[in-house]
């Protein structure tokens, strides 16, 4: 470890160095502030600790307190000097001097304790940030993998429902990455983007609450069979509900726009894409019957990628409609079914989504 030791009195810094060197420190030194500073640079990574005089040519001991201060905070600083003693001892300290020795040094153990315990300081203070930064990025670590954790259950949880008529559970992945796609393009930032990629996918959950025989009917449903599909809506908004219990589950869906008292953001947005993912531009959805910018933005965004992917894949009570149609049908239905704005986002990444779709092939 190098000790650097900065004063004027040239026979006084070779005994100081002289003693240090018997100790086992490695001495530099400098003849005034302004030297010490530059050794202090030069040697920083390896200076356990400087000795400075006050008085001193060129640039005094305040001077390289001061400068020291802003460039070495943490690095342990004695002050030894004879003039003023308490008032000097009071505004070195201020600027940043951890002891205060005077002269003359009668007994140079003084040092080796002062020095011994300035140092020991600087090493506990060492220790505490690193615990400090190792805690954070512990702690970091955690969350992260609690954040990965929470949304790879909402990842399962919609495969899980989508393999009630899409056994591949394609069809849920690629509604969350022509989600994203559609958000970028739209303007959210990319926290939101990110967001809706992983709660997208949740937009038919409320499938696990629909009959197989009205769910996988081949065919068109008959009115009451239609009204039962529809409630799928609810389901799903129940199911990422409170779970305090079914009433409370239930009326959070009335109350959609509440946010979860937990402050669960994904649970929010997931919980909302259920429930009103079949809303419409004109009014004419459900459950509620929305009508323009009433409904979320990402509720418009999932409505078309839903019913686009949806078109576009064969389901057991239906072939695939070709490409063109698919895009004829998104086209036609702007203005009415469709959020115009999300619609001329959506065309204007056709090969994106082209892309996504052929990766998530079903």
């Amino acid at each position: 470890m190098n000790i650097l030791v900065i004063d004027d009195e040239e026979g006084l810094r070779r005994s100081l160095c002289a003693y240090l060197e018997d100790l086992g420190y490695d001495a530099l030194d400098a003849g005034n502030g302004l030297d010490g500073l530059a050794v202090m640079r030069a040697n920083l990574q390896d200076l356990a600790a400087v000795i400075v005089d006050l008085n001193m040519p060129v640039l005094d001991g305040y001077g390289f307190l001061r400068q020291a201060r802003v460039e070495a905070p943490e690095l342990p600083i004695v002050v030894l000097s004879g003039v003023g003693v308490v008032d000097d001892a009071l505004q070195a300290v201020r600027l940043g001097a951890w002891d205060f020795l005077t002269k003359p040094l009668h007994n140079f153990s003084i040092l080796e304790h002062t020095l011994g315990k300035v140092m020991e300081k600087a090493r506990l203070l060492r220790e505490n940030r690193e615990y400090q930064t190792n805690l954070e990025e512990l702690v970091r670590q955690r969350t992260a993998e609690l954040e990965r954790t929470r949304r790879q259950i909402m990842h399962r949880l919609s495969r899980a429902a989508e393999y009630k008529d899409n056994e591949t559970g394609h069809h849920v992945i690629r509604v969350g990455e022509i989600a994203a796609v559609l958000a970028e393009a739209l303007g959210l930032g990319d926290e939101q983007c990110a967001n809706l990629r992983d709660c997208a996918p949740l937009h038919d959950i409320g499938k696990i609450g629909v009959p197989d025989e009205v769910l996988l009917k081949p065919g068109k449903l008959d009115p009451a069979e239609w009204k039962v599909m529809q409630q799928h809506c609810m389901f799903g908004c129940e199911i990422l509900g409170p779970l305090t219990s079914t009433a409370e589950a239930h009326a959070s869906c009335e109350n959609w726009a509440a946010k979860d008292p937990e402050g669960n953001e994904l649970l929010d947005l997931a919980r909302m894409l259920a429930l009103l993912h079949h809303e419409r531009w004109d009014g004419t959805g459900y459950p509620f019957g929305l009508a323009g910018e009433a409904i979320p933005l990402e509720a418009r965004i999932v409505a078309v990628v839903d019913t686009y992917d949806a078109l576009a894949s064969e389901r057991p009570y239906k072939k695939a409609f070709p490409e063109e149609k698919c895009l004829e049908i998104i086209r036609e239905s702007s203005g009415t079914h469709f959020d115009p704005q999300v619609v001329e986002a959506f065309f204007r990444n056709t090969e994106r989504i082209r892309t996504i779709r052929t990766r998530w092939n079903d």
